[in-house]
């Protein structure tokens, strides 16, 4: 990936240029030093004057006022504000008219930024104030003052915090009074330009130490360059948080968003001073101290799909070539590609004005279908459909171009969401609340409808990033996601449940993703690659869980990789210099969940000896307990040396009912609840006053017998005896008020047992009877 940028051949600014801004991808204005405003037709190249600012006015900073609140377009007629050296700001509408002049600072105003939602102004200047004004220009309150110029502020992603500079230090400021400040030293000289991504949440620094560096929004140094040869004059974040730019004198680099630099351009600029990117980040504009400006779009975007490999090789042609073959295949598209995904034999291709979609085995027919606004942010697919994030909405439509549901959600931002905050499979999507981000909100793929009775799934922290298994159906689908303490969860939910159950299965995981075409999660833990085979396992036997890993050793990797996509048993990975790395994955997990899915038991039986992994073997286990395959369990079992749960499932398969049987296999998998509901349904009541004297829950076994009237005195017989065996005395008052009431007598306790069970026997033996004679008849 690198930005392919260019001049025009004749500069119409006198000056330097100071600052850029676009109205739409089309169309950018620029303000110089020369005091004229030009618009910018990109489609002519042709540059027109709008005004002509008094001799008074240099300015020095530009941002439009937003034109969406949450997707939602704005009523209000456009207008931009400008900040210049004459310590005030100007709102200026679209035709060059200014709308009014506000005196806001003693020296020159550095930089003004609107909020998200277009309510608010916050400006700073060189008397070292930072201010906030209304919409129309009234002021507010004054947030900050420091000694010294502040020379950027930015808004943070949810406009209650702003961002600023003094000397080498960066400042986080909540609009709360009562709220702390957060503040660190950032670089060695004074910090020139900020910003933060409201996809993303990170923030980007620049300074006179030639630096720039990429921030959590803790203040936590996530990346710092080394120094280049001149000061680093401006940088900006892609809209969508996935990449962003930076600006030095005659340097340009496009750089992903942990940090590292894609490429480098070295246009006869002088210093970038500003940078803006288009709303569909596929193009920048900067302001150059030589008074050009610069022009520049991203090219050379790679996607694979393994073995075709998929390029932007200008702004609305990609080439596709197939590695086996060296077969070529040129796309052209009408618009401008903003963006594309390839993935389940499709390439989803998003330009401007339409949305193309191609079948990997017929690359010359493509779906074609037109967008509604032509702004699409993000692309998700799925097995048999794709999602996408256009403008204020969320649209899901199948391979064949029919719309199939349109999800929304009080409070929904389209334009923040984010690849870590969305996610799809064939009959669910996923969504990290961004209004709270401890929230994932479930939908429906095909309905368009929440899941969980409307409940949204929650966790006790942030979540960072979220991830939908891709196989099997959707009563057992499964979400993975990460928290801020970089913890692995896995939730298991069914449409028709109201209870999510949440289960941890690993620390300092950075990142992770689903297999295609398998329910196998892998991760980088710790700079270490792990592979859960079988994750799901922790809800039906926990201890089970690292038996079924697969890990490889870090030095393997380099600091900081990111897993960008697992596909059949090749995954791939990005490292921290850049690089792509393939790491793979043996084939038998796959083949083993295949055979299970399709209840063929001697195979995976035939599979797992034949593979010689305990790894394997321990998955075959954890899949017979959920499936019932007491026989395969018992031989999986004894396969890796856990003989207590061989004797268990034994004891399980003698059990003298169905329903006895079922309630001991819950026993196994720890869900006790649900094991005595299934004795008391069945009317097995001695059985779940047993299970809770099993498992020494005392109090609720006595609770069992006084409710149902039966086996008071084998409760407090064991638990007469279990006192006995330690040389403790009776201290629970309960057991005290029965103590002297109810007489102990072992005999006929052993015969109401005896009694219990041979009544089970016949209950069972009678219900088979029923069966058989029913399939004869």
């Amino acid at each position: 990936m690198r930005l392919k940028t260019s001049l025009l051949k004749e500069s119409n600014h006198k000056e330097l240029v100071s600052c850029v801004g676009w109205t739409t991808a089309d169309e950018l204005f620029s303000c110089s030093a020369d005091h004229q405003i030009l618009k910018w037709n990109l489609l002519t190249s042709m540059s027109c004057l709008v005004v002509k600012l008094p001799n008074d006015i240099y300015p020095t900073d530009l941002h439009w006022l937003p034109k969406t609140v949450g997707g939602l377009r704005q009523t209000q007629a456009e207008i931009f504000v400008l900040t210049s050296t004459d310590g005030k700001f100007h709102l200026v509408s679209k035709i060059g008219h200014i709308e009014q002049s506000v005196e806001a600072h003693r020296g020159a105003v550095l930089a003004g930024r609107w909020n998200y939602d277009g309510s608010a102004l916050v400006t700073a200047g060189e008397d070292g104030q930072i201010k906030m004004w209304s919409k129309s220009g009234m002021p507010c309150s004054t947030l900050a003052s420091q000694g010294s110029a502040v020379y950027s502020v930015t808004w943070s992603p949810d406009s209650k915090r702003i961002l600023y500079t003094s000397r080498g230090w960066l400042f986080i400021k909540p609009l709360q009074p009562s709220e702390k400040v957060i503040q660190w030293k950032a670089h060695n000289g004074i910090v020139l330009k900020v910003d933060w991504n409201s996809a993303n949440d990170l923030i980007l620094s620049g300074g006179e130490d030639s630096k720039y560096k990429v921030w959590d929004s803790f203040g936590h140094l996530l990346y710092s360059s080394s120094a280049h040869d001149y000061p680093i004059s401006s940088l900006s974040w892609a809209p969508n948080g996935e990449v962003f730019a930076v600006g030095s004198f005659n340097s340009l680099w496009l750089c992903e968003k942990s940090g590292l630099s894609y490429a480098m351009e070295k246009p006869n600029t002088g210093s970038v001073i500003n940078l803006a990117w288009s709303a569909d980040g596929t193009q920048l504009a900067g302001a150059c101290g030589n008074g050009h400006v610069m022009l520049g779009h991203v090219v050379e975007q790679h996607w694979e799909l393994k073995n075709c490999v998929v390029t932007l090789t200008k702004k609305g042609t990609m080439q596709v070539r197939n590695v086996m073959n060296d077969a070529v295949h040129a796309l052209e598209f009408r618009g401008r590609v903003i963006k594309a995904s390839l993935a389940y034999g499709h390439l989803v291709v998003a330009t401007s004005l339409q949305c193309y979609v191609y079948n990997s085995s017929n690359w010359n027919t493509p779906l074609i279908f037109d967008l509604k606004e032509g702004k699409v942010r993000l692309i998700r697919q799925a097995e048999k459909h794709f999602l996408l994030v256009e403008g204020a909405g969320l649209y899901v439509f199948s391979y064949e171009g029919q719309l199939i549901s349109s999800p929304k959600f009080p409070g929904m931002r389209a334009d923040s969401l984010n690849a870590q905050g969305v996610s799809l499979s064939n009959d669910t999507i996923a969504i990290r609340d961004q209004s709270d981000e401890k929230v994932i909100i479930l939908f429906n793929a095909l309905s368009g409808k929440a899941l969980g009775n409307k409940k949204p799934l929650t966790h006790t922290l942030k979540v960072v990033e979220i991830a939908l298994d891709q196989c099997g159906p959707s009563t057992k689908r499964k979400i993975a996601f990460i928290d801020k303490n970089f913890d692995l969860y896995l939730t298991s939910f069914c449409h028709l449940g109201l209870k999510y159950k949440i289960c941890k299965i690993g620390s300092m995981v950075h990142s992770m993703a689903w297999n295609d075409n398998a329910n196998i999660l892998c991760g980088i833990q710790d700079n270490q690659f792990t592979v859960w085979y079988y994750p799901s396992v922790v809800f039906t036997d926990k201890d089970l869980l690292p038996k079924t890993l697969h890990t490889k050793d870090s030095s393997e990797f380099s600091l900081c990789p990111h897993i960008l996509s697992y596909v059949g048993t090749k995954v791939t990975l990005r490292q921290g210099d850049g690089s792509l790395l393939h790491s793979a994955v043996p084939p038998y997990p796959a083949l083993l969940q295949e055979y299970i899915a399709s209840s063929r038991w001697e195979d995976a039986l035939r599979l797992c000896r034949f593979a010689k992994d305990k790894t394997l073997w321990a998955c075959l286990a954890g899949m017979s307990l959920e499936n019932r395959e007491l026989n395969t369990a018992e031989i999986a079992f004894a396969a890796i040396g856990e003989l207590p749960r061989v004797q268990y499932i034994k004891f399980i398969k003698n059990q003298p009912s169905k329903e006895s049987s079922l309630a001991h296999m819950l026993l196994f998998s720890g869900h006790i609840q649900e094991a005595e509901a299934t004795l008391l349904q069945a009317g097995l009541i001695y059985q779940a006053i047993q299970v809770n004297i099993n498992l020494f829950n005392w109090g609720r076994a006595m609770e069992l017998a006084l409710k149902h009237k039966t086996h008071v005195d084998t409760v407090m017989a064991c638990r007469e005896k279990f006192l006995q065996k330690f040389g403790e005395k009776e201290t629970n008052v309960e057991f005290l008020q029965y103590a002297g009431k109810i007489a102990i007598n072992w005999n006929t306790i052993q015969t109401k047992i005896e009694m219990e069970l041979s009544k089970e026997r016949q209950t069972a033996a009678n219900t088979s009877d029923r069966i058989v004679m029913a399939t004869q008849h």
